[in-house]
């Protein structure tokens, strides 16, 4: 079956002043991937997503998600995207039902906050305030509002940092769950386990240019091909695996 782009990315060029952010990127994001932007701070990866998003302004190339040019259209595209928003985007005095009545209103949609909060096992928290959530959960609600205008795309900016294992293991199954149901999603990580585990492909960015895209396993495999040994042997499990074994793997909820 033929992959169908839903994000192409040609050319893009992003400079301040005699500084270039971004080096001529091109790729392409496929339909119904997890498709994850690897970088070191600094690469460039931010601003490429925020480009994507609409939120910044390329110097030059060329853009379409979903169909839809960056330069024509871009109030199209931020009806067909979901952007996850830092801690500072949130009321931390309104409780979760409040802030997802708010967001649905700014979307124009009508969703509601038991219907949007059940996508992400925060039902229980629906009168709880933002700032008074775990880490996890607020992770967890980030994501829920990414969701409320049904997007085609997500945008996940490293998503599980500061996380326990438990709230990890479980935001996974969660970013899994929404790819399965037909949404694409697009993540930044500094984790390369997370990143192993959960993307189709991913494309690493360094100065400001794509230094290559391929599946993880298809990397890893050419490594190796390579000579490249671990230092270390391989065991068939690692530390954290020991600790959701002894400690579960339901939500804890602080």
């Amino acid at each position: 079956m033929v992959k169908k782009p839903i994000i192409t990315v040609k050319n893009l060029v992003k400079k301040y002043g005699d500084f270039t952010a971004v080096n001529d990127i091109s790729f392409e994001v496929y339909e119904g991937e997890i498709f994850g932007l690897l970088g070191p701070n600094g690469a460039g990866k931010t601003t490429t997503l925020e480009i994507i998003e609409t939120l910044r302004d390329k110097t030059s190339g060329e853009i379409s998600v979903d169909g839809f040019s960056i330069g024509k259209d871009a109030d199209d595209i931020k009806k067909r995207i979901g952007v996850q928003l830092q801690a500072a985007g949130y009321y931390p005095n309104l409780n979760l039902s409040e802030l997802i009545v708010l967001f649905s209103g700014l979307y124009g949609i009508n969703k509601t906050p038991m219907e949007m909060l059940g996508k992400v096992a925060l039902t229980e928290k629906a009168k709880a305030k933002y700032k008074d959530l775990s880490g996890g959960q607020k992770q967890r609600f980030s994501i829920a509002t990414t969701l409320i205008n049904d997007p085609r795309i997500i945008f996940l900016d490293e998503p599980t940092t500061g996380l326990d294992p438990q709230a990890r293991r479980n935001l996974w199954d969660l970013i899994r769950e929404i790819r399965n149901n037909g949404t694409t999603v697009v993540i930044t990580t500094h984790y390369m386990d997370e990143a192993e585990v959960l993307c189709d492909r991913v494309a690493f960015i360094d100065g400001g240019k794509v230094i290559g895209i391929d599946t993880p396993d298809n990397f890893i495999d050419k490594l190796v091909a390579g000579g490249f040994e671990r230092p270390k042997q391989v065991k068939l499990a690692n530390l954290e695996d020991v600790f959701i074994n002894l400690t579960g793997k339901e939500w804890r909820e602080e």
